[in-house]
């Protein structure tokens, strides 16, 4: 009797969902058929279309980030993944364990030329940590076996966690040996006890210190660690601009944030004598500016590394707890309190005010513009809940983060933030979270412009805006309707202009299923 078969796109697919990824998204074309019907007889992986591809990698970032897990991405060719590098580079930037699986002609087609052939590979590199573009439909299971390894393996700097896997179609269409096993799910090394004894003597001098925390050591035990070093040693626990993922609110640790343009962070580290980083990289401005430092550190204070990004910081605090004898402490925390608003119009400040008295238990809230991270502070004090940043500054990512995030936990309530400018760059997330009926409720900025360059021009000494500059910077001529262009998309929605109409659209969108949009007039 003949032994039946399974070409290399099956064998993959059932690789990938043996070992733990659940998801895919997927903006599939021609190269990427054969994969297209292996997820059609395999039920263990999701599959979720978007319409574009960088709400695919967006959400897969999103998803990411709550799960600790990849999804996969089902992308078309070099212009497909092209398409995705924005929010690529954000995922790259948040350390998102993530596997691409990019489409390609076979070897034999790439010398003709064809219209959609290009160095895939070439792009990959720009962000990804692991490559593999040399599958044959013998290796292809194994090669998938690796991607997930490597997209779980932490990594130094900002090489992040994705993989990406370049499949030629004959290596999907061809004969395959079967699925494979999983690889041993790789550890974070442990930092050198040294280390801990040289950074527990800094402290322990009591001079002006700060933790500066980021990546894995923003992970909830981690950060319970570093509360009983600071009430021990009176240090400082800040974050970086924008984490990748932090839980707060009432019950959480008490941990600053650092702020955005470099003469702010020269002020929160005034004073300070040693900055040491936990999974983290030393500060620096996320723009250039003359006569300002790149690297916004106090001249008088010392950076030393207690644990390298890719090193274990939970361990590393836990360690540098017990040489300080920081066992039994009382941990500051947030604590619950009364917020409330004035009524009247809408603007940053007061829809931050309601954002945080209407936010519900175990709310995950992605952002994409400074009005969405102005919320932050307030909503430390209203409900529990996690914060996903704007980590590589592209945006366009908030509302495809939403929709990821919204895939991975569908029984919490889900809060984008988005900008006018920055939400016009993905808009297309809502079709897909009408389409999956997911709990995300988007507040869009309405200002009309790319608020943040006109702040950048000012600071250039700019006081009489010309007519083209003013030109470079608008976007309401012609004014977008949200709510309509939600509406097309299978998303109810509705236009808040005061501080009263975005608090009843809030809780009402939180007592509903389903998503919902709301065009906030500021």
């Amino acid at each position: 009797m003949q032994q039946p078969t399974m070409n290399g796109a099956q064998a993959l697919i059932e690789t990938l969902a043996q070992g733990g990824v659940e998801l895919c998204l997927a903006n599939p074309g021609t190269s990427e058929m054969h994969l297209v019907q292996a997820l059609d007889q395999t039920p263990a992986m999701r599959s979720v279309l978007t319409l574009f591809e960088g709400v695919c990698t967006g959400a897969a970032d999103g998803y990411g980030r709550m799960m600790g897990k990849p999804a996969a991405t089902l992308l078309h060719l070099g212009p497909g993944l092209a398409n995705g590098i924005a929010n690529l580079h954000n995922a790259r930037k948040a350390a998102t364990p993530l596997i691409n699986i990019v489409g390609n002609h076979p070897q034999y087609h790439m010398g003709y030329d064809a219209p959609l052939t290009s160095d895939i590979d070439i792009l990959a590199r720009n962000f990804s940590a692991w490559t593999k573009s040399c599958s044959t439909a013998q290796t292809l299971a194994q090669d998938g076996a690796e991607a997930i390894s490597a997209s779980l393996r932490a990594n130094p700097g900002s090489l992040g966690q994705i993989a990406t896997l370049i499949m030629g179609a004959d290596a999907a269409w061809e004969q395959s040996l079967g699925p494979v096993a999983s690889n041993p799910i790789p550890a974070r090394a442990r930092v050198n006890q040294t280390q801990v004894d040289t950074v527990a003597q800094l402290l322990a001098k009591g001079e002006k210190s700060v933790l500066l925390l980021e990546r894995h050591a923003l992970q909830p035990a981690a950060l319970e660690a570093a509360a009983r070093i600071r009430q021990k040693t009176g240090c400082r626990l800040i974050t970086g601009t924008f984490p990748a993922r932090i839980d707060g609110g009432p019950g959480a640790v008490q941990v600053e944030r650092m702020p955005y343009f470099p003469e702010q962070i020269l002020s929160t580290l005034e004073g300070t004598r040693h900055l040491v980083l936990v999974g983290a990289q030393a500060p620096a401005s996320f723009f250039a500016y003359q006569n300002l430092s790149g690297r916004p550190i106090p001249d008088e204070c010392s950076t030393i590394t207690l644990a390298r990004i890719e090193e274990d910081a939970i361990d590393a605090l836990e360690q540098l707890a017990d040489a300080l004898d920081a066992t039994h402490v009382e941990i500051l925390r947030f604590e619950k309190q009364t917020l409330e608003y004035k009524s009247g119009p809408l603007n940053t400040r007061s829809i931050s005010q309601v954002i945080a008295a209407c936010l519900p238990q175990g709310a995950i809230v992605s952002t994409d513009s400074g009005g969405g991270n102005a919320a932050y502070p307030a909503c430390q004090f209203a409900a529990p809940h996690s914060w996903l940043s704007l980590t590589g500054g592209s945006i366009g990512q908030g509302g495809p983060a939403a929709t990821g995030a919204a895939l991975a936990c569908p029984d919490r309530p889900v809060l984008a933030l988005l900008g006018d400018g920055g939400a016009a760059y993905t808009i297309q997330c809502l079709w897909t979270q009408a389409r999956e009926n997911l709990n995300v409720t988007t507040v869009i900025y309405a200002n009309r412009s790319y608020n943040i360059l006109n702040v950048e021009y000012a600071r250039l000494g700019v006081t009489d805006v010309g007519s083209t500059a003013a030109s470079l910077f608008d976007i309401g001529n012609p004014e977008i309707d949200w709510v309509a262009m939600a509406k097309s998309m299978g998303v109810p929605g509705a236009t808040a202009t005061t501080t009263e109409e975005l608090d009843r659209l809030l809780r009402a969108s939180f007592a509903e299923t389903g998503p919902f949009l709301i065009q906030a007039q500021c």
